[in-house]
């Protein structure tokens, strides 16, 4: 059963949706500054990749959806009573991305970075749960405000912009973004081979009452590898598309996800700040994926991950990036759905 908590702010996505809707209604035009960050936020990505691209997201727009299940660790009761740490086993859906809202975008280009990773987790009670991680350690900004204005400083940076360009005085300014931009994304041999971190943080709560915040980390068992550059430069337009049917057809593909814990001084809302490798690690269980969805096309379409589907024992911390994700996500599935 969801939480109240996450209800209650299910209920405020639908009202900001439904608000946007009927701003969209009205005689008179909305000035894009008037309208709420997350719709700017989803314009520019829309802008920056030349869309609107037709029944595709407008960011990690290209991707693969494969189906499998989950096994939680022994070790994950410690951290949280959720439903799917405590089931012998649960279905999932996992679809691998590419970033941008460029439907053809080819797998290794540096703007295709961070891959994105998001998994559904079927619960006994036929509700589910989700998590959507990326395949960087950290994000860039720390607000969604901040995020908009990354955005707008790249949109605004053409071949003909005086210098400095206004990304380079973003970046200035902005030394979270600065590093993230700097941050080495090597092309992985497979999505198979790729880890993934969640930037966020979450509260978790175990039977006993517990509390503890932690971030996502989602490790390929068999390690992270990543191709050449030699490779990279040869690699094809759909490398890791056309790769991942192949691999499943020959053995599953298996990953472990565990929770990285913050000590008490760690920032637990503020997704620009990457906790020192020293701090604990809970392991949660093994995701196996096991074949590519036939469907997936159509799944993909029709379906919005959302980090804040959550169930008793997981809560959102008060993330502002994270808290915004969901009401951006609805903004862009609402188009996808009705064009």
């Amino acid at each position: 059963m969801k939480t109240k908590n996450t209800l209650i702010k299910s209920f405020a996505l639908t009202a900001l949706v439904l608000s946007i809707n009927n701003a969209y209604a009205e005689d008179a035009p909305v000035a894009e500054s008037d309208k709420p960050v997350v719709e700017q936020i989803v314009n520019t990505l829309t802008k920056l990749s030349g869309g609107p691209h037709k029944g595709y997201r407008a960011n990690h727009a290209k991707g693969i959806v494969v189906q499998g299940e989950f096994v939680p660790a022994k070790s994950a009761a410690s951290l949280s009573s959720a439903a799917h740490l405590q089931a012998k086993a649960s279905p999932v859906t996992v679809r691998f991305s590419d970033a941008t809202g460029l439907p053809t975008i080819p797998d290794a280009d540096g703007n295709s970075f961070p891959k994105g990773i998001a998994i559904r987790f079927q619960l006994p009670d036929a509700t589910y749960t989700d998590i959507v991680s990326i395949s960087t350690n950290g994000f860039p900004a720390a607000t969604p405000e901040d995020f908009l204005g990354l955005l707008n400083a790249i949109a605004a940076s053409g071949p003909n912009a005086a210098k400095p360009t206004p990304i380079e005085q973003f970046l200035g300014a902005h030394p979270a973004a600065l590093s993230f931009v700097q941050m080495p994304k090597p092309a992985p041999v497979s999505f198979a081979t790729e880890a993934f971190f969640g930037v966020n943080a979450f509260k978790f709560t175990n039977a006993q009452g517990q509390t503890q915040y932690g971030r996502y980390r989602i490790t390929p068992i068999n390690g992270a590898e990543f191709l050449s550059k030699e490779q990279t430069a040869n690699a094809a337009p759909n490398y890791l598309i056309d790769e991942l049917p192949l691999r499943l057809s020959k053995a599953p593909a298996k990953f472990k996800i565990t929770v990285q814990l913050a000590d008490k001084d760690d920032a637990v809302n503020d997704p620009t700040v990457v906790w020192p490798e020293t701090r604990k690690q809970v392991e949660l269980g093994t995701l196996t994926l096991k074949n590519v969805d036939a469907d997936g096309v159509k799944f993909e379409k029709a379906t919005m991950f959302n980090p804040l589907n959550l169930v008793d024992g997981i809560a959102a911390s008060d993330d502002p990036i994270l808290l915004a994700r969901p009401a951006a996500y609805a903004v862009s599935f609402g188009r996808r759905l009705g064009q």
